[in-house]
């Protein structure tokens, strides 16, 4: 007879085992709830919690939700609605410019403050130039992000570094063992 395995849910971020009541835990244990059924597809919906936090996922596709709550009211037109929106990739998904600041004098493309990996930085959607340490993201003007850009269409590209040549790898040494000269067979004397 096989034992029956007893199931289990994850905690939310709010909770802890001190404060979680029978309801709480009788909920978490509802999960994954299922929404409904995609009308396209005809694949189930289903709300689910995860390692990375709340999620729906319809088939192989997974799409995240904002809040653990959701899980339990989110509806199957709100479902479709975030399915129906193209998929975000984790930190690169594309955040709004912190300030648009008008056409760019030198290239005449519409320049943007961002907010990147090293810090703020102006960008003309073709060249990128980091703000300085003295610049307001909020408060730099059009004419110091020409100058920024313009300094760096003057630098030019920045130069690929190449790959380190791996050092030749030393082969052991084969040895080769001399062959000996075979010992000469003296001919027998004849046996008389």
């Amino acid at each position: 007879a096989k034992a029956v395995k007893a199931r289990t849910g994850s905690l939310f971020k709010d909770m802890s085992l001190d404060t979680i009541g029978l309801d709480d835990a009788l909920r978490l244990l509802s999960l994954p709830r299922t929404v409904g059924t995609d009308p396209d597809s005809g694949q189930p919906i289903t709300a689910q919690n995860g390692r990375y936090g709340p999620y729906l996922k319809k088939g192989t596709d997974s799409r995240s939700i904002d809040t653990e709550e959701q899980l339990f009211t989110i509806t199957l037109d709100e479902a479709l609605a975030i399915y129906a929106q193209p998929k975000q990739r984790g930190r690169q998904a594309a955040r709004p410019p912190l300030k648009e600041l008008g056409d760019d004098p030198g290239s005449g493309k519409p320049v943007t403050v961002k907010d990147g990996r090293f810090g703020p930085y102006v960008t003309d959607g073709e060249t990128n130039a980091t703000l300085r340490k003295g610049d307001d993201p909020q408060t730099v003007t059009i004419e110091r992000a020409a100058e920024l850009l313009a300094e760096k269409r003057a630098r030019g590209p920045a130069p690929r570094k190449r790959a380190a040549k791996k050092a030749p790898t030393k082969r052991a040494a084969v040895k080769k063992t001399a062959k000996k000269p075979a010992a000469k067979k003296s001919a027998a004397a004849p046996r008389g």
